[in-house]
């Protein structure tokens, strides 16, 4: 990663203390009223709960053998494409508790502009990712698919196109409930869900 030299700008002590006490009186002026959080539609797990379970059995089942990181990033990048806030919050929590960086969360929206930031292989996934997520967009395209291929065993592929099959299910049936986003923390499904 190419890393850009950076002009540091030094205040003095009495400078630092008068800009904190300034912020601290800005924020203690300051009440941010933000909007009303939106209700869920339906607790579908509640109300079919063998499909939820089955869901849990299929994702516990496609995640054998995948990177746990690349795994993060597949899930947070479909999610994004899906517009998926619940998971987007479940699985960028998840990446930061397994010690993914903010940096590559952050640049994973702009993935192609950041190719840097990620190794072949999780380009390859990423990509991949893209094109299965997005499949109204066309056929997952020929060159996509080899550019996995090299990088992944059949195994592997196999177990990274469940994966990524299983995240879109689950985005689908979080954003058609209305599930709200901000009350999950890291783990809080470990080893059971998304």
């Amino acid at each position: 990663m190419r890393h850009t030299p950076r002009t540091v700008v030094t205040m003095t002590t009495e400078t630092q203390a008068q800009t904190q006490a300034r912020t601290q009186t800005q924020n203690q002026n300051q009440t941010h009223e933000y909007a009303t959080e939106h209700a869920p539609r339906l607790s579908w797990a509640e109300h079919a709960p063998e499909v939820y379970k089955a869901m849990v059995r299929l994702d516990a089942a496609a995640r054998r053998g995948v990177d746990p990181v690349l795994l993060e990033l597949v899930k947070i990048r479909a999610s994004q494409l899906n517009h998926c806030a619940y998971c987007l919050d479940m699985h960028t929590k998840d990446a930061l508790a397994a010690g993914e960086s903010v940096e590559r969360i952050i640049q994973l929206s702009a993935w192609e502009e950041s190719r840097h930031f990620y190794t072949e292989k999780e380009l390859a996934a990423i990509e991949l990712t893209e094109a299965v997520t997005v499949l109204t967009d066309g056929f997952v395209p020929d060159e996509v698919y080899a550019k996995a291929a090299k990088q992944f065993d059949e195994k592997e592929l196999a177990q990274l196109i469940a994966a990524i099959n299983v995240i879109n299910a689950w985005n689908r049936f979080a954003v058609t409930s209305r599930m709200a986003p901000g009350h999950y923390t890291p783990g809080q499904f470990k080893g059971s869900t998304t």
